[in-house]
């Protein structure tokens, strides 16, 4: 079995109980094999006999048993008459024997054997006899000593009494001293039963007195520290055994807990000795975390058990005490403030615990709440007590974790006892306003108790504000019902000093003063509507509790505003036909009886008409045609006129018949007024045919009745987009008119009058379009029917005589401003002129001539011809350049005004034209000599002139050939042409043609290549 199980949990025994070290315990410091098996059997015998008075012995007695070592023991033999012989008295007397013996034997000798021999011989047997007598006189001494110290231990009622200057005595009254084995095995066999004595059992903690009392103990005996740890030893070997004999779980676990206490107090008893003294590591086979574990724990203990004394009125002299007992107890600082913690928690738990059975208890009284407080009081009163001693100057001498009281990591830390501890806070703050005022004491005892409670700041204002408001509208009601608000000469100072006595937030108190006037209005306009009485009570109360106007008219939109909002939605819903005289009269009385503003009961109405109409476009949108849609939101145009007409003269109280007398801002007048202005600015907007049907005749405008009212559209709700589309349905519906089917799949049009372009107008108000879109909608019209015919004319994008009239004709026809006309003709010429050019650029057809004309032309090129079509234009362009066989290369030319003709950067079309002449360079000299090698004379002249353009482009080193011969008739050919003398220096600079032979080829002139002409025709 692993002796470290005696930390562990109790099991069944292991096959490797067999192999315990314990089964043959190391040998203890004695020198005699009949020393240890003695001490082994006192050991043996002190373990029976503390184990039997564990049993019957109680844990709560202080001292150990007065049986602890039991009973005296009785002299035998000559063991009295030793007792009663001092150590000389008994030499004395050893030695008056042996001469006794001898002197007998020698005359017994001499009286019997009648010889001198004879008398010797009887000498030596009876002085052997003599000696031995004295030997065994002196030889007892030792087991009398050990008796009569057994007997002196034996016989105190408390063995904390033994005195060391009487064990001194009894050694020296016998001769002996604590080196002798017999003694100081006695002593040690003491000293195991004493400390298996004071060591409590299993189930018991330790009193915390056991350490020194086994000082004591130990010193009293005057025994060495390590025969005392070897008695220690032996106590845990006894320990471990009685663990095997039971066999029990309980008992194990009984067991185990006795051997962390024998370590912990072994451990304390020899102090940093402890270390190489109990070799608990290799004996035990346990870990050194083990050991750790139960000093640990049994100091934990202890020290709580210490704790136990600490109440409510704990002093500094009582946390000194706690300092030196935790210093003593080897406990560290973080488990001391941990436990010293706790402690304090579960004192200030006991009183929640306590409170709470108060609060929930059946039979609550009036007193309830008083006993709460009090003991909410009590916890702090002692948080109060702890900060103080934690301030206190002498804070470093005190126990650790003096400090405010926490709740964490006790009962009432999680959620669930959260609603417990509100109720306590909720009851002091109760009781703290039951005068109604806040002292300055209450606020900061508040404060503690948050704290304590571990509340959140919002969760205590929470609270605090929920109770404080109630006692605020308690004494506001007593200061108006008493008069004393109203006798007031400022209500402000009035409420703010009332704010001041309950630490109340004046901005919470506004809100209360808002909630009671809502509460007063609501009242007031429960008949429908105010009267003066009411308006009177309400400006009083207004006046008396300090409510800005805002707040006034705020109160009038929401509560009024909602009534006349229901009325209007009554009057809404009872659609086209259901608008009579009593819906009329209520609109009216809403409108009027609850004095809103003007200005808000139109928002009102707008906001209830706009869902109206946001309805009927949703339907429209939805239809499955444009002749439903169109149905929709005629529909819609038919509510408006008679309905939402009617409703907006019943709020302003006008009739509708009559128009407003109101001024009318640029914005908002009438669309026809915004499309007369706007064909007054500018005539050709007169060929629209459809726009100017938009604008009634009289005798139409009687026919169609009272115009729509034009005050609430939907600018803001719908996008412009979806505004402009729903307005070219209707005009589409309107120049193309009802699509009907007929049986047999066919569909008939019917053709609408010009009433319909009257609707539209109104729909145009309707939807909030300005006179700027409206005209831009039948514009895009016609522009889009000019176009889908004129694209059809002008294919081939070629303009004849004959087309421009048939396109005049169809201007006309469409009705389209011929401005607007003439721009679509060119955007469409425009669009084919561009295919046509970018095909010729692509094809290599087009110069850079062509292009410049174009240009002065007014052709817009850098439209129609893309980035990557220029730049290869211009590459063609300076390859011809370089290909031209003149020689010519103008830097502003190519550099400047062909890039900028093209329209392309200026810097990537030089790096071109570099890149271009290095490559034709080489090319030309090559063609030259290939042109040479045929005979061809012009095509070398042109060669060389090429080179000479590239060389222009990029100067170039003398170059170089294989055939040096060849250069030269390149020369020769070259000189022939008569070119310009610096075109002939630079072509021989080229060529590396030295001025000697230039000179010699200057005379010879072409005689030379005649003569080679001749000779290869002969060979040929």
């Amino acid at each position: 079995m692993n002796p470290s199980t005696l930390f562990a949990s109790p099991s069944t025994p292991h096959r490797s109980v067999l192999y315990s070290p314990f089964l043959n315990p190391l040998p203890l410091r004695f020198t005699t094999h009949s020393k240890k098996l003695t001490l082994k059997r006192r050991l043996s015998r002190a373990s029976i006999n503390s184990s039997a008075e564990d049993q019957s012995a109680p844990s709560t007695s202080p001292p150990p048993p007065n049986n602890v070592f039991g009973g005296k023991r009785e002299l035998t033999g000559i063991q009295p008459l030793v007792a009663t012989l001092s150590p000389p008295i008994r030499l004395a007397s050893s030695a008056l024997i042996l001469g006794a013996a001898i002197a007998a034997g020698y005359g017994l000798g001499s009286r019997f054997g009648k010889s001198q021999t004879a008398a010797l011989g009887g000498a030596v047997v009876l002085g052997a006899a003599g000696g031995a007598a004295g030997y065994a006189l002196n030889a007892c001494a030792p087991d009398v000593a050990t008796a009569d110290l057994h007997n002196y231990v034996a016989g105190h009622s408390d063995p904390r009494a033994v005195k060391k200057e009487d064990i001194e005595t009894i050694a020296k009254k016998y001769g002996v001293s604590k080196e002798d084995e017999a003694f100081n095995a006695e002593l040690c066999d003491i000293y195991c039963q004493f400390v298996s004595s004071v060591l409590p059992p299993g189930g018991e903690e330790l009193k915390g007195d056991e350490v020194d009392t086994i000082i004591n103990f130990k010193k009293a005996l005057g025994i060495d520290d390590p025969d005392a740890a070897a008695m220690h030893m032996e106590i845990g070997r006894r320990i471990f055994r009685q663990r095997l004999e039971t066999g029990d779980r309980d008992a194990g676990i009984e067991e185990r807990r006795a051997f962390q206490k024998l370590i912990y107090v072994s451990t304390l008893v020899f102090g940093e000795a402890s270390s190489f003294l109990l070799p608990w590591k290799r004996v035990f086979k346990v870990t050194d975390s083990q050991v750790e574990i139960a000093i640990r724990d049994n100091a934990q203990r202890l020290y709580a058990s210490k704790l136990k004394s600490v109440g409510r009125d704990i002093d500094a002299e009582q946390l000194v005490s706690l300092r030196e007992a935790q210093r003593s107890y080897q406990i560290s600082d973080e488990l001391a403030m941990d436990l010293f913690r706790e402690r304090t928690r579960r004192l200030v738990e006991e009183n929640i615990s306590a409170a709470l059975s108060i609060l929930k208890s059946r039979t609550r009284s009036v007193r309830t709440v008083t006993e709460v407080v009090k003991e909410l009081d009590k916890i702090l009163a002692f948080n109060s007590l702890l900060i103080s001693l934690k301030n206190h100057p002498n804070a470093d001498q005190f126990a650790s974790g003096v400090g405010p009281v926490s709740l964490l990591g006790g009962e009432y830390e999680g959620d669930r006892k959260m609603d417990d501890l509100n109720l306590l806070y909720r009851a002091y703050v109760t009781d703290s306003l039951s005068n109604g005022r806040m002292e300055e004491n209450k606020l900061a005892a508040l404060n503690q108790l948050k704290n304590i409670f571990g509340l959140g700041k919002r969760q205590a204002e929470a609270i605090t504000l929920d109770i404080t408001s109630k006692v605020y509208r308690k004494r506001l009601a007593q200061a108006v019902t008493g008069g004393d608000l109203e006798m007031a000469d400022s209500k402000a100072a009035f409420l703010q000093n009332l704010c001041d006595e309950l630490h109340f937030d004046p901005q919470k108190a506004s809100e209360i003063h808002e909630e009671i006037y809502r509460q007063k209005l609501e009242q007031c306009v429960a008949d429908g509507e105010l009267d003066e009485n009411d308006v009177s009570a309400l400006l009083r109360l207004r006046v008396m509790l300090c409510i800005p106007q805002q707040i006034v008219e705020a109160a009038h939109s929401d509560i009024c505003g909602s009534l006349f909002e229901k009325a209007v939605k009554d009057a809404i819903s009872a659609g086209v036909d259901g608008y009579d005289a009593d819906v009329k009269k209520s609109v009216q009385k809403a409108a009027h009886g609850l004095r809103l503003t003007k200005e808000l009961a139109m928002s009102i109405a707008s906001k209830a008409v706009r869902k109206i109409f946001i309805n009927y476009i949703k339907r429209a949108r939805a239809a499955g045609s444009r002749t439903e849609s169109a149905k929709e939101l005629k529909k819609m145009i038919a509510f408006n006129t008679l309905v939402v007409t009617e409703l907006l003269a019943d709020i302003k109280g006008e009739s509708s018949d009559t128009p407003s007398e109101e001024p009318v801002k640029e914005e908002e007048k009438p669309v026809v007024e915004q499309v007369e202005e706007q064909v007054e600015e500018d005539e050709e907007w007169e060929s629209i045919q459809s726009l100017r049907k938009i604008r009634p005749g009289k005798e139409l405008t009687a026919k169609m009745g009272k115009p729509g009212q034009t005050e609430i559209t939907l600018k803001d709700d719908l996008p412009e987009r979806d505004r402009t589309d729903l307005y070219k349905t209707y005009l589409l519906f309107c120049l193309t008119g009802e699509v009907r089917k007929i049986p047999f799949g066919a569909q008939i049009t019917t053709k609408k009058d010009d009433s319909e372009f009257v609707l539209l107008n109104q729909l145009g108000g309707i939807l909030g379009l300005s006179t700027k879109e409206i005209v831009e909608v039948h514009r895009s019209l016609a522009e889009q029917a000019f176009r889908q015919q004129a694209e059809v004319i002008l294919a081939d994008g070629q303009l004849t005589k004959a087309r421009v009239e048939q396109l005049d004709q169809l201007q006309k026809q469409v009705g389209l401003p011929p401005q607007y006309a003439q721009k679509i003709i060119k955007s469409i010429t425009t669009t084919k002129m561009a295919a046509a050019i970018e095909t010729a650029v692509g094809q290599g057809r087009l110069t850079i001539k062509q292009i410049r004309e174009l240009k002065e032309a007014g052709v817009e090129l850098d439209n129609m011809i893309s980035e990557s079509l220029r730049e290869n234009l211009f590459k063609k362009t300076v390859d011809d350049i370089f290909s031209s066989g003149t020689g010519e290369f103008t830097e502003e030319e190519v550099y400047e005004k062909i890039p900028s003709d093209l329209s392309i950067n200026a810097e990537k079309a030089k790096s071109v034209v570099i890149e271009l002449a290095r490559t034709r360079l080489a090319n030309s000299l090559v063609q030259a000599v290939s042109l040479l090698r045929q005979r061809n004379r012009q095509g070398v002249v042109s060669s060389l002139n090429d080179l000479l353009a590239c060389d222009k482009a990029v100067p170039s080193k003398p170059l170089s050939w294989e055939v040096p011969e060849e250069l030269a008739d390149l020369y020769a050919i070259y000189l022939n042409s008569e070119p310009a003398p610096e075109k002939l220096s630079r072509v021989q600079y080229l060529l590396g043609i030295d001025d000697s032979t230039a000179d010699a080829l200057r005379e010879m002139g072409d005689r030379t290549l005649s003569v080679g002409s001749e000779e290869e025709k002969f060979v040929f």
